[in-house]
């Protein structure tokens, strides 16, 4: 459910309930993959939760009550600040990185190799390095006879790098050798509630494994390889948390006052991973889908709203941040502050040079026209009447026509009559059905598929029967917020722009609604623009 509210919170500028249907199908046949591999050893019979990934059993360390007093609350917030302010940090230095990167080494695959190789030898060199300098061997806690058996587990996953097995272990490299999932359990499920209780990490061991491992993120993160940003995310936010509680827990020489450390260690992973992706209710739903346990509601909610807040002074989110470095036009909730504060209206934001198609059209007019630009989608106007606008025909439609050679004989008609509007009711190629059009979605043939003979060239193609005769328009005098918001509620990719004559004048794309598109248009006029119908039909 985590993930269905994180797409859309996050990956869509459009929301349908047949997107909810076909994201909660993918998440449910996610899992049941899951379920699937992970319990083969049972041969399908009772599931194993254990090997999915989940925080572990949160428990009540007092009866009834919950881990946390009220007024720590207050606590929690600032911890989400900081994890905001983290998260900002981490965030600014992934940009410049990622700028860097697009510069000198993404325009070439050999360059990305090796920038994968040399990242890959760095990260593991400095894993290595870190426990090898923590100098110190911990005892392993004896008294554990009241101890859940994940707290045991947990005993037996230390690792004992340098250190004598079974009797000591290395703090450092329990965090760094053992898998992300066990190293976040041990931070979370670790009893360390004051100064007298058993303190498996100290503060030490912590920060010397937080900060190496967040800027070994922060490089990471970009590199021509599948790299994820929740895990590392939530183990150094827990590692950072559980710092903070270890902090107070020296000030409080009677123990009790404050939480447990795991506590503090879950709200440093939720505002370290909400300060770097700005997500709150996808977020929330998630960390409460891993911890299974109620009580942490209200926490987490004021962590990540603090955590996001405190991030959003600085800069946007990481996901917000590649997607305008990658140049993809995804349009926010909100109208850029830019049309806000000026008034800007479609004719100044459209692209006048449109490429334009006639009712009935010679094939080899089309196939050239396919093959020049790489348009989706193309207006189709009555010439006889000055330009209006007859409907518009989709690219994957006109290869497919092509393809199948849906052509009129070149006798048929003349370009006077097509010109003058004569053309009457009858159809001038062969129909061809649209389930036949239809059946090879999503693999339309492209116009590269598509082969037309030079006997072909001069045949009519008929549009008419496969135009779109209502598309959605927009007049030239239109507001840009208007336009804005056409495009986020209806989900369009394109949009026809005409004049009081029905005309077609231009044609704006999402690319065109982006701020630097916006900012440049307040340099053109309120008509920038002229309509001239040359002998390639293509209005401009």
């Amino acid at each position: 459910i985590g993930g269905v509210l994180f797409s859309l919170e996050e990956g869509a500028s459009y929301w349908s309930t047949k997107l909810t249907w076909r994201a909660f199908f993918c998440a449910m046949v996610t899992l049941l993959t899951l379920y699937t591999l992970k319990n083969l050893d049972s041969w399908w019979g009772q599931a194993n939760i254990e090997k999915l990934f989940s925080f572990g059993e949160f428990n009540s360390l007092s009866g009834e009550a919950s881990n946390f007093s009220i007024w720590e609350l207050l606590l929690f917030i600032i911890v989400g600040c900081l994890g905001g302010l983290i998260g900002a940090c981490f965030n600014a230095a992934n940009e410049h990185l990622t700028i860097w990167r697009m510069k000198h080494v993404n325009s070439s695959p050999e360059r990305r190799v090796v920038e994968v190789i040399l990242v890959s030898i760095c990260v593991t060199t400095i894993s290595f390095l870190l426990p090898a300098l923590w100098w110190r061997c911990t005892d392993l806690p004896n008294d554990i006879m009241d101890w859940t058996n994940q707290e045991k587990n947990l005993v037996e996953a230390l690792v004992p790098y340098q250190c004598e097995r079974g009797k000591e272990y290395n703090e450092v490299a329990s965090l760094i050798f053992t898998d992300a999932d066990v190293a976040i359990k041990q931070l979370f499920h670790f009893r360390e509630a004051g100064e007298n209780d058993i303190a498996t990490f100290s503060s030490a061991a912590l920060f010397l494994f937080f900060l190496p491992y967040i800027t070994m993120a922060t490089f990471v993160y970009g590199i021509g390889v599948p790299s994820g940003l929740f895990v590392p995310s939530l183990l150094s936010g827990a590692a950072f948390g559980r710092l903070c509680g270890h902090l107070l827990h020296k000030l409080d020489h009677a123990s009790g006052t404050f939480a447990d450390s795991g506590t503090y260690a879950l709200m440093g992973a939720a505002s370290v991973l909400g300060g770097m992706a700005r997500m709150t209710i996808s977020l929330t739903v998630i960390l409460l889908e891993a911890t299974g346990d109620m009580q942490y509601v209200l926490p987490l909610m004021l962590t990540l709203m603090a955590a996001r807040f405190t991030g959003n002074v600085f800069n946007e989110g990481l996901y917000d941040i590649h997607i305008q470095l990658r140049k993809i036009p995804f349009l926010e909730a909100e109208v850029p502050a830019l049309a806000e504060h000026h008034e800007i209206v479609a004719g100044q934001v459209m692209s006048t040079d449109v490429k334009c198609l006639r009712p009935v059209e010679r094939a080899g007019v089309v196939h050239d026209l396919l093959r020049s630009c790489r348009h989706g989608t193309f207006p189709i106007v009555d010439t006889s009447s000055g330009g209006t606008l007859y409907g518009t025909a989709s690219r994957s439609t006109l290869c497919t026509l092509l393809q199948r050679r849906a052509f009129g004989q070149p006798e048929a008609l003349l370009d006077e009559s097509v010109a003058n509007g004569r053309l009457g009711p009858r159809r001038l190629s062969p129909l061809v059905q649209w389930d036949t059009i239809e059946k090879v979605y999503p693999r339309y043939p492209t116009v590269e598929d598509v082969d037309v003979a030079p006997g072909d060239r001069s045949c009519w193609l008929d549009l008419r029967p496969y135009a779109n005769t209502a598309p959605y328009t927009v007049n030239e005098t239109a507001s840009i917020q208007r336009t804005y918001r056409l495009f986020r509620t209806l989900g369009l990719r394109h949009l026809c722009v005409v004049n009081h004559n029905n005309q077609v004048v231009g044609i704006i794309t999402r690319k065109d609604l982006m701020p630097e598109s916006l900012a440049a248009s307040l340099l053109r006029g309120r008509n920038a623009h002229s309509m001239v119908d040359d002998d390639d039909h293509v209005l401009t």
